[in-house]
């Protein structure tokens, strides 16, 4: 059967989007766009406009940036008429999203930087708020992707800018459908399925897809009520399928009844998100007096506080005590600005409101709210609804509901039994009301699966060979498992290991241990071995100042370590010696960052915990050291591994293990856990326990032989098509040189796979390392050419050739020349493998490639002639100036360019990190300028010659 056409798939969509209801209007370019979008506008707001008035209109929307336009389109406008009048109008109906202009478009053609032809469009009120870009059959979607990011760059923002309203992007292949917020700066792996409630998904764009996502009122409301505006990255964010059900199935509870309910959602699926997206919805309901988020933890109450205000700015104000949660919750509350609130939205912790409906000075103050509809949020409710307070606020709040969020219920059999008996969820919130469990995550490409290795096993004194039992609590096992040789060789296993892991620090990890005793041991340990040369790794750590007990009994729940009490004291429950050591390890911290935290008082020891926080996820920290503190709430993308000496079981397991799994890009293939205790039939229990019984092989990674298999599997296909790197060469069409792409790049998917594991070796395999290196070197050849290739469309710019899983971080120039040093001191017989070394990494790292044939020539005509090694750096940076100053000459006397104005652009374009504007490249040029038809080719030519200058002498230069 042929494969379908793009042009047949665009009219076939364009047929069911009329009989959901949409105008079709062919609108050729902007300026048909532009008198489309002012009729259609006076048909929304039922007046007409000058040509003088509408100009303001358009005034209004040319202004600020994506997110700035964003909210402008949301917001009620004003002009004064021609006759002195005032006008209020709006672009958007976001209360009666349905009550809307719904038009489709197609093939509208945009010039900026290049001309551009969107494929098709769909216009609320004249307004383009929905741009579909397909591929046909077969291709791969990321490319739609990545096309709309060119877009970005190169013609949304021209002229009166107004696709830069487009709020949801959709991408498809027919077969698979996808679609995101207008965010440039998100990668594919931030884009999503939709799905039906059951989250089954809905992928074909014909048969399903558009029915259940662009029908107009659904895609409207998708619009007004579930985008929201991240104000501290200024970018819009889209809820995802089950986040708009459970916020859907929430409210609707609300409005119809008065019973409870909570939200079943995996660890790491954007629960903060969803409940404020839930927590805005409900505040603005006539009926509810105030909406109350309810964590378990201060420093959570920071943290959610501190999200939400960059969700939407000043739309709560954390309580720092009960005194002023009181005051919030009787508004009689005064910001630190000085102004009065009125806060309905309320975000606290557990303990301080127990305290305010609890304690006798308060009772007054708080009587009034007894009977007022109160909608309670308690966030991660599998650790916090377990005591006395969850009755103690139903008494209360008499007139409350009362809802949770958690990704790891309480089940009878993971419930700790107390004076109330054993209590799970169900008991204390009635019935789920939407459920998206780790699998439904892992099958969406929301969250990683895990890679799990086990290691340690430890001989008998007869000489048989065992793995220590965690069950086994006697003292001889507790003996062996804190012994110093023991902790010193696990510490060495991770120093050896870590960079394998963490793909050459490029991620971080956490070492959850046992005890802040086992802590200590392990923190010095790491220190002495990095006095001694061993490591230069980055390690902190942090630790409670409540009392820490080691977790014997194993019963899955994490103790919090920060003191929730109101005013917390820095020594309570901690030794002396333990606060000494604390304080030593944080000195240590600040001599790595230059910051002065300590112990002395909660604020800086709270300070160092955020300081903490940002280290890791920005990945300054390599391994951070835990006891408790950071296994459960915090969420960091660069973090993908986590070392495990702890006991840990069901819901403490998954939520430790879940630190690791957070979506980021292509490198990162899945969550790695090294664990140095028999866990696995406890990893098996808890998996099963929170998704089904045949879960475990969808969520954990497959064992290493498996992969493998499956390189050896694939490495057949590829000599199926091209039997050595030579005989890419010979390859006839695109066609070809497509399915060895295609056939190369799944093969280093599983490399980078493969490589995280410990036990990876070369002789694992048939296929040589050379050899890969070579396959590599003509992969990348196909790259360039279709980089180079201008006149003719290639259909290799249709697949993504997925450079990241090569590029490697730490390798630059400065790397090849410390290579040379080593090569010039080696004896004669021992240069093959550096020489070898060397002339792999040219031919293969991306940042080298355009220095291959200088560096080549150095080695060749230069380092013969130095004598001395400590020579070689100088004299190299020697040769690079004067081959970039030869370079420089050439490029502006080719062009016939003005040094000065082509230094200063160069400058600016390394600055700004943008391509320069093709007005400011041909003005580079002195004398005759080019003629219209010749502006474009003359510019593009001149921005390749910079672009080329640029890759070869300064890019990759220095780590």
């Amino acid at each position: 059967m042929p494969k379908q056409s793009e042009q047949i798939l665009e009219e076939q969509l364009i047929t069911n989007l009329k009989k959901l209801g949409y105008q079709y209007v062919i609108l050729a370019n902007e300026q048909a766009l532009v008198q489309n979008l002012k009729a259609q506008l006076e048909k929304h707001n039922n007046t007409s406009f000058s040509i003088a008035e509408f100009e303001k209109v358009l005034n209004i929307l040319n202004k600020g940036t994506v997110f700035e336009k964003a909210k402008t389109l949301r917001q009620k406008q004003h002009i004064v008429r021609d006759n002195g009048d005032n006008l209020y109008f709006e672009f958007l109906n976001t209360e009666h999203w349905c009550q809307n202009q719904y038009q489709v478009t197609n093939q509208v053609t945009q010039e900026g930087k290049y001309v551009n032809r969107y494929d098709v469009t769909l216009l609320i009120n004249g307004l383009p708020l929905v741009q579909i870009e397909l591929k046909r059959s077969g291709l791969e979607m990321k490319e739609a992707f990545n096309q709309l990011n060119r877009y970005q760059k190169h013609s949304f923002s021209a002229n009166y800018a107004l696709y830069q309203y487009v709020q949801v992007f959709v991408i498809s292949n027919g077969v698979n459908t996808k679609y995101f917020a207008n965010n440039r700066y998100q990668d594919f792996k931030q884009t999503f399925y939709w799905t039906d409630v059951a989250n089954k998904r809905l992928t074909n764009i014909l048969n399903g897809f558009t029915d259940a996502f662009l029908e107009p009122c659904h895609i409207s409301k998708m619009i007004c009520k579930y985008i929201v505006l991240n104000e501290a990255n200024k970018i819009p964010m889209i809820l995802r399928p089950y986040q708009y059900y459970a916020v859907e199935a929430l409210i609707e509870r609300v409005k119809v009844s008065n019973k409870n309910g909570y939200i079943w959602h995996t660890t790491g699926s954007g629960k903060t998100l969803t409940s404020f997206k839930a927590s805005q919805i409900l505040m603005k309901l006539p009926q509810i007096h105030k909406v109350v988020f309810v964590v378990d933890r201060k420093d959570l109450d920071y943290q959610t506080t501190k999200e939400f205000n960059s969700f939407q700015e000043g739309s709560i104000d954390g309580a720092d005590n009960t005194n002023n949660l009181v005051k919030q919750f009787t508004d009689n509350y005064v910001d630190k600005k000085g102004e009065h609130k009125n806060s309905k939205l309320i975000v606290t912790t557990i303990q301080k409101l127990n305290t305010a409906i609890s304690k006798l000075k308060y009772e007054g103050k708080m009587a009034d709210l007894k009977g007022k509809r109160i909608v309670f949020i308690f966030d991660e409710c599998h650790r916090s609804q377990f005591g006395d307070t969850h009755n103690r606020i139903k008494s209360f709040f008499t007139n409350s509901q009362l809802f949770g969020f958690t990704g790891t219920p309480i089940f009878a059999d993971n419930a700790n039994k107390n004076e109330l008996g054993k209590r799970t969820t169900k008991d204390l919130f009635e019935n789920c009301l939407h459920k998206y469990v780790i699998t439904d995550a892992i099958r969406d490409e929301n969250v990683l699966k895990f890679s799990v290795e086990y290691v340690g096993r430890y001989k008998h004194k007869d000489g048989r060979e065992t793995s220590i039992d965690i069950e086994v609590e006697d003292i001889d096992t507790r003996e062996l498992m804190e012994d110093a040789g023991r902790l010193t060789k696990i510490t060495d296993y991770i120093i050896s290991h870590h960079d394998r892991k963490t793909q050459n620090k490029r991620f971080t990890a956490m070492f959850c241990v046992d005890s802040v005793k086992t802590l200590i041991k392990y923190y010095e340990i790491f220190k002495r071995r990095k006095v001694e040369g061993k490591h230069q790794l980055r390690v902190a750590t942090i630790f409670s100042y409540a009392s820490n007990e080691d977790d014997a009994e194993a019963n899955g729940f994490i103790p919090e370590e920060v003191s929730v009490v109101e005013e917390p004291k820095v020594l309570y429950g901690l030794q002396a010696h333990s606060r000494e050591k604390l304080d030593e390890f944080i000195s240590d911290y600040n001599a790595m960052f230059g910051s002065a935290y300590s112990t002395k008082d909660s604020e800086s020891f709270y300070n160092y915990y955020n300081d903490i926080s940002k280290q890791v996820k920005k990945g300054k920290i390599d391994i951070l050291l835990v006891v408790n503190m950071f296994l459960t709430g915090f969420d960091s993308k660069t973090l993908n591994t986590l070392y495990v000496d702890k006991n840990l079981k069901y819901h403490g397991l998954i939520q430790a293990y879940s630190r690791t799994n957070r979506i980021l890009n292509e490198q990162k293939s899945q969550g790695n856990i090294v664990a140095f205790r028999n866990l696995k039939n406890r990893t098996d229990e808890a998996i099963t326990l929170f998704s089904n019984k045949d879960a475990v092989e969808v969520i954990i990674m497959q064992p290493y032989e498996d992969y493998t298999k499956e390189f050896e599997d694939a490495f057949e296909k590829l000599k199926a098509i091209t039997p050595t790197p030579d005989d890419v060469n010979d390859l006839v069409t695109e066609d070809d040189e497509l399915e060895f792409v295609k056939a190369f790049r799944n093969l280093m998917r599983i490399k980078n796979i493969m490589n995280s594991f410990s036990d990876f070796n070369w002789d694992d395999i048939q296929m040589e390392e050379q050899e890969f290196e070579n396959f590599k070197s003509k992969y990348l050849d196909l790259y360039d050419k279709t980089v180079v290739k201008k006149e003719k469309v290639s259909i290799l710019e249709d697949i993504d050739f997925e450079l990241e899983l090569i590029h490697r971080d730490e390798i630059n120039v400065s790397y090849i020349i410390q290579l040379l040093i080593r090569l010039k001191s080696l004896n004669k017989g021992d240069t093959e493998k550096t020489k070898n070394e060397i002339a792999n990494l040219l031919a293969t790292e991306t940042t080298l490639r355009s220095k291959r044939e200088l560096i080549e020539r150095f080695i060749e005509e230069n380092l013969p002639l130095i004598a001395d090694t400590d020579e070689i750096t100088t004299e190299f940076d020697r040769f690079w100036d004067k081959e970039q100053k030869l370079a420089f000459e050439k490029l502006v006397n080719e062009e016939h360019l003005s040094k000065q104005k082509t230094e200063k652009l160069i400058e600016d374009y390394l600055f700004a990190e943008q391509e320069p504007l093709r007005d400011d490249l041909l003005d580079l040029i002195e004398g005759e300028k080019p003629s219209v038809l010749q502006r474009k080719k003359r510019g593009d030519g001149i921005l390749m010659k910079i672009k080329d200058f640029v890759e070869t002498f300064i890019n990759g230069m220095v780590g």
